[in-house]
């Protein structure tokens, strides 16, 4: 029953999650997440050394990077 004391609110019972649904989707979360560092790392080492063949010093590097 809502706040509201009205007949013609439909009642919504709770419905239980499908568990292979829910396996499916950690499993494509994970995946993702995976394919995402993957890409995160490259990107990250790809600039750590454009900054380090430019001559910077790797303490700033650090720093920039925020590691």
């Amino acid at each position: 029953m809502s706040v509201i004391d009205c007949d013609y609110l439909p009642t919504v019972k709770p419905q239980q999650f499908p568990r292979e649904l829910a396996v499916l989707i950690v499993r494509k979360a994970s995946a993702m997440a995976e394919a995402f560092e993957q890409q995160a790392l490259d990107q990250l080492t790809k600039d750590a050394i454009s900054a380090l063949s430019a001559g910077a010093d790797p303490r700033q590097v650090i720093r920039q990077m925020r590691l």
